[in-house]
């Protein structure tokens, strides 16, 4: 049964020829239908919805824009455009309608020409394809579905992008996939790639070399070693290969950072209707690589020391990387809850950040977020296109404080999300997976537990500067001194007669950048900004470090 998409238009001459433009583009994969009200359409839509239609897209005229709250309760998923006339004022409906989620996307008329119209109705075509589940299985897991290890196969498979589909071992797939890859049922999860290999119970290094990137550094000596592949690592990493210097990016796990958890970032620069943190994050990596950046995946750094001119890099597995400059952007680690028992659950309900693997396998269940930043509220969002019921509960006693206006208003419209402000997470239960939880109201003290399917913890970071020496200053809370800071301490943390540069740690040529430095705006936006100026200030260091005028002393410590 072909997909449907369906135009909403009050006038008959654009409702009659963007329903004959759409069929003759797309309508051998799609069946177009149109309606020339908000009622018709409604009547249609439950129509199709008995009869079991797929609906991919609603194409609505902001005069018919009534169906899209109807309409986004009969086909949550069904992605919506409103069709509006040229008016960037503030009170354009489109503004309204993508700021409340009653619309995903929007479409200015008159559009320049039909091309532009089709580039954009394709996109949004394709981001409802990429949401069903998948039709080539280009990787195929067998795993008992509560196994904590899952989980981490999800997020990884999430974050590139790649089709898999779970299968328990106990169903027909199941087994059928384990005989053929010559696996008992003894040792899962099996992850079997689409040509037939099998990995067993893998881990960070070999779920990396499944799909194909490197986890084995062979460059020993650099200009510039970056540290984590976050928002700020990967433009770094863009930057300085783009520039001419020898570039290695290291990253314990995979890129992205805590942006590529995110499902929609919806306030980055160039994106109105947003962009999967995902997707951003691995179409930055392709850029740093293709710039001629050297990456390497599930590499963990354990130390760092200076040698002379060289700032030197070691890995867990032994070997070093030897870089006239160093850069940290390692980000955050998500802080832990504290609450009795949780620990225990974590991959089995129980998840630090947004794992956006996970999406699907909460439809129709009860789900909670700890949180009330962005990242809570994205999480939020994201997941109410899925569960029955999303709770934030939020310590505070408002939601504005900490998130942005537009995640705000967002979060109150949308129907199956409610946020319990003044409220804490004391308690969970469960054999083996999370089942409830105990939330206590802070202001009364009063305790009730609760039917729970997930819990999703976003109640900020922190810094992961632990492997770091004690040379390299931080505040009280392990965030990284760069620049004018360091002079803050009593006595100053720079070692030279020169200023340092700006992200300049206390060790000299050590930069550090995005969340893991000390008060940088938590914005992805504000990472990448950080990530272009350290390689500027990268520049300067090396050309001061180059320069016979300048005594060694001003370039690095006695």
């Amino acid at each position: 049964m072909a997909p449907v998409i369906l135009v909403v238009d009050h006038d008959a001459g654009s409702r009659h020829v963007l329903l004959a433009d759409l069929t003759r583009r797309l309508g051998e994969a799609f069946t177009v239908k149109s309606a020339e009200s908000p009622e018709e359409a409604c009547d249609a839509l439950r129509e199709m919805a008995r009869a079991k239609e797929p609906v991919a897209l609603l194409m609505v005229d902001d005069a018919c824009a009534d169906v899209l709250p109807p309409a986004h309760e009969l086909y949550p998923n069904a992605k919506r455009v409103l069709m509006v006339d040229r008016d960037y004022t503030s009170t354009s409906p489109a503004v309204q309608a993508i700021a409340l989620g009653y619309a995903d996307y929007h479409l200015v008329r008159p559009w320049t020409n039909d091309e532009t119209m089709h580039r954009a109705v394709s996109e949004f075509l394709s981001s409802w394809t990429e949401e069903q589940e998948p039709v080539f299985e280009l990787f195929r897991v067998v795993a008992e579905m509560d196994d904590p290890r899952v989980l981490r196969l999800r997020d990884v498979m999430a974050r590139f992008n790649l089709p898999f589909v779970v299968h328990p071992p106990g169903e027909e797939t199941g087994r059928r996939l384990l005989r053929e890859a010559g696996v008992d049922a003894s040792r899962l999860p099996v992850v079997i790639r689409y040509d037939g290999r099998a990995y067993v119970d893998p881990q960070v290094p070999d779920l990396a070399c499944a799909i194909g990137v490197s986890v084995e550094n062979d460059l020993e000596d650099c200009d510039l070693a970056i540290v984590g592949a976050g928002s700020a690592g990967l433009t770094a990493a863009v930057y300085a290969a783009s520039e001419g210097l020898d570039t290695v990016l290291l990253e314990r796990a995979f890129s992205g950072g805590q942006a590529g958890t995110s499902p929609m970032i919806r306030n980055y620069p160039g994106f109105p209707h947003g962009i999967a943190g995902g997707y951003l994050m691995e179409r930055t990596c392709e850029q740093a690589w293709l710039m001629g950046a050297h990456i390497v995946f599930a590499q963990q750094v354990v130390g760092l020391e200076a040698r002379g001119d060289r700032r030197v890099v070691r890995m867990a597995d032994g070997s070093e990387v030897s870089a006239r400059a160093v850069l940290i952007s390692t980000g955050v680690d998500w802080r832990r809850l504290g609450v009795p028992g949780l620990e225990s659950l974590v991959g089995s309900g129980v998840f630090y950040g947004m794992a956006v693997g996970e999406s699907r396998a909460m439809r129709g269940q009860d789900v909670f977020i700890v949180g009330a930043g962005n990242s809570a509220c994205q999480g939020a969002l994201h997941l109410a296109k899925h569960a029955r019921a999303v709770t934030l509960v939020v310590r505070g006693d408002s939601l504005a404080r900490s998130a942005s206006t537009y995640l705000v208003r967002a979060i109150e419209s949308t129907p199956n999300i409610a946020v319990r402000l003044r409220t804490e997470v004391v308690g969970c239960g469960g054999g083996g997976r999370l089942r409830s939880l105990t939330l206590a109201g802070r202001a009364a003290g009063a305790t009730e537990r609760v039917p729970a399917a997930a819990l999703f913890i976003m109640i900020g970071g922190e810094p992961h500067t632990r492997w770091l020496p004690d040379g390299i200053a931080g505040d009280e809370h392990g965030y990284l001194l760069t620049g004018r800071e360091l002079y803050d301490r009593v006595p100053p943390r720079w070692p030279l007669d020169r200023d340092p540069m700006p992200l300049e740690t206390s060790m000299p040529g050590v930069f550090a950048a995005g969340d893991v430095r000390k008060d940088s705006i938590k914005r992805v936006a504000s990472a990448v900004g950080e990530g272009a100026t350290a390689v500027r200030s990268v520049h300067e260091y090396l050309s001061l470090a180059r320069s016979p005028r300048v005594h060694p002393a001003a370039v690095f410590p006695c």
